[in-house]
């Protein structure tokens, strides 16, 4: 088997010899705290740390035996808490590593409503947040760290790798719940019609400790823990269902070196799912081990010494080796994402069409009374106007019938992205302005492609002093008409400086006579397929920054709605509005290029749009 894992290859194994059975077990359970009786137990310490929302998560921290910048972050599975992991540490036998091990929100000695969570993108952003505040605290690299994530902690922990595009070193999977074993049929169209009528409440899981594990102290530790909780929000069911769909159909964009570890027997989850998952991956190091017999708590299975020595050869093997990240995204990834945007350049197969062509008399039609709809079809759906009024987000037309149609307009996964972006960008853009207000008297921002930049303005009124300064440049003389109205409304005329310019004129942006402190470049990459332009661009921007400076970019993954947009709207030339989803690997690298260094990335629930910030650096 060593030689099996050490070698940089795409593997799937089989292992007839991981059969559940007769093994050596745990300790007879002598109390219910929480806690696995531990072998030979290795210090633990014990702690809380606020994410991004101020929540105090609790987490078990093992120190390595001596210090090391390595490090292992545990994620547990759905109703479990970081108490259950304490025998996986033992087995990792990892002791040079450090490894740290949470407890969801809403999970263990977590605060919150037993399996609740505000969403389970909010469940995606606790991982980033977690991963960044104790990496901080602990002084520990992430690009150094490798994760190993069970059943929905696995699905929360491939999310982030797919939107943030963390510099971890590996993810090991461990029976991601890619999909549920939901028993009742149309279980899930069922709970999203009771979500109308209630929409918070929970289900209980019907899973004993004899479904998950043949070890019956195990499964006896499980049903007895009263840290273990059975419920699960409706809505996080639901939203894991949602992101597990869009991780199946999206997993080639994921590069990171990832082994996946599955049950035969699972009662639990689909193996068939996560065998497509794992078909899909785009990472140059990926293996799939599937262990016959075994339960989906492979990882407290009678004979989990054996997925776990596994898992401990590839952890040991990534983070033993060289630690340079791979500068370039595998060029299948490119071509995937550009093959996406070419084939929307084409005309729809013939059968497609008479769907899409009723979508366009429609929107030609009756849903002009839609206020929203009308400023799309004469200035462009990716217009300023037009976002503008989905940043306003208030329903206007004609009658109740047009404002009842410019709701649903509005409430478009795409636009609810875009407001969330608009809410991530101003928090990132605040937060940027303070550190450089920290350092120097005047604040200087360049938005290259700001149409009106209402945003923009909102976050200079807020700064308590006039020393900062903006100049917003686009190409659409209507878009800066409007924004040099609301500047002077908002009696920003002195701080807001509107102006012509081509964002992809590298030479022009360069050539910036005073360097400006932050750059902003939003909503504008994805509407062009050629990676050249985009690299133009970050280059004239690079010249543009001062050294140190910031350059906070959008992107846009992924989207539910391409093919019906590209086939029924129009961009501000008038021509079909087809977008070019690159993923965040993708973003990233071209960023890297023109020299900035990321630092972090936030996004919305659905993974629409990303909003990240990057640092300068030299050349």
């Amino acid at each position: 088997m060593k030689s099996e894992l050490n070698r940089d290859a795409v593997e799937v194994i089989d292992r007839p010899d991981a059969a559940a059975g007769d093994a050596t077990r745990t300790p007879a359970v002598q109390e219910m705290s929480g806690r696995i009786p531990q072998m030979d137990a290795r210090p633990v310490e014990e702690h809380t740390i606020a994410v991004w929302d101020g929540t105090e998560l609790f987490y078990r921290f093992w120190p390595a035996d001596q210090p090391s910048d390595k490090s292992l972050l545990l994620f547990h599975r759905g109703h479990e808490h970081s108490g259950r992991m304490g025998d996986l540490v033992e087995r990792l036998d990892l002791r040079d590593v450090n490894i740290i091990a949470w407890d969801a929100r809403g999970h263990g000695r977590s605060p919150g409503d037993r399996g609740y969570a505000p969403s389970f993108g909010a469940m995606v952003r606790d991982v980033d947040s977690f991963v960044h505040a104790v990496s901080q605290r602990h002084g520990l690299p992430i690009h150094d760290m490798a994760v190993l994530a069970h059943s929905v902690g696995a699905v929360a922990v491939t999310a982030w790798v797919h939107d943030y595009h963390p510099p971890i070193r590996a993810m090991v999977l461990a029976t991601p719940a890619l999909r549920v074993k939901l028993y009742v049929p149309l279980a899930i169209p069922g709970l999203r019609f009771m979500s109308l009528i209630k929409p918070r409440f929970n289900v209980s899981s019907y899973v004993k400790g004899k479904m998950l594990t043949h070890d019956p102290d195990m499964a006896a530790t499980y049903d007895a823990d009263t840290l273990v909780s059975r419920n699960i929000a409706v809505n996080i069911l639901l939203g894991l269902h949602d992101t597990a769909t869009r991780l199946l159909d999206d997993a080639d964009a994921i590069v990171t070196p990832t082994l996946v570890l599955s049950a035969e027997n699972d009662w639990v989850v689909r193996n068939d799912a996560q065998r497509t998952f794992f078909d899909r991956l785009s990472s140059s190091v990926k293996r799939h081990i599937t262990y016959p017999g075994m339960y989906h708590a492979i990882l407290h299975e009678t004979e989990r010494d054996k997925p776990i020595a596994d898992a401990r050869a590839f952890l040991r093997e990534r983070l033993d080796a060289d630690a340079t990240r791979d500068a370039d995204t595998p060029p299948a990834v490119r071509e995937r994402t550009q093959r996406k945007h070419d084939r929307l350049s084409h005309p729809a197969p013939l059968w497609q069409r008479p769907w899409w062509w009723v979508q366009r008399v429609g929107l030609a039609t009756v849903c002009r009374l839609s206020k929203g709809i009308r400023i799309g079809a004469s200035d462009g759906f990716d217009s300023g106007r037009s976002l503008d009024h989905v940043y306003r987000n208030t329903a206007e037309g004609v009658g109740p019938l047009g404002r009842l149609i410019d709701r649903i307009y509005l409430n478009a996964a795409g636009w609810r992205g875009i407001r969330q972006r608009k809410r991530n960008m101003h928090a990132v853009l605040t937060e940027t302005i303070a550190r450089v207000g920290a350092q120097r008297d005047a604040v200087r921002v360049l938005d290259i492609a700001a149409g009106p930049g209402r945003y923009l303005l909102d976050v200079l009124a807020e700064c308590p002093s006039g020393n900062v300064t903006a100049t917003l440049r686009d190409r659409d003389e209507a878009g800066l008409a409007a924004g040099r109205a609301l500047a002077e409304r908002m009696n920003l005329t002195d701080r807001a400086r509107y102006e012509t310019g081509d964002a992809f004129d590298e030479a022009a942006l360069a050539a910036t006579t005073d360097k400006v402190d932050i750059a902003i470049v939003s909503g504008l990459y994805e509407l062009f397929a050629d990676d050249a332009m985009i690299a133009r661009s970050l280059r004239g921007l690079h010249g543009a920054v001062r050294d140190d400076g910031y350059l906070i970019y959008t992107n846009q993954p992924w989207h539910p709605q391409l093919d019906m947009i590209a086939r029924t709207l129009r961009n501000r030339d008038g021509v079909p509005w087809v977008m070019r989803c690159r993923s965040q690997a993708e973003m990233d690298q071209l960023v890297a290029a023109a020299g900035f260094e990321k630092i972090a990335t936030q996004t919305d629930d659905d993974g629409v749009f990303t909003v990240s910030l990057a640092r300068r650096i030299s050349r």
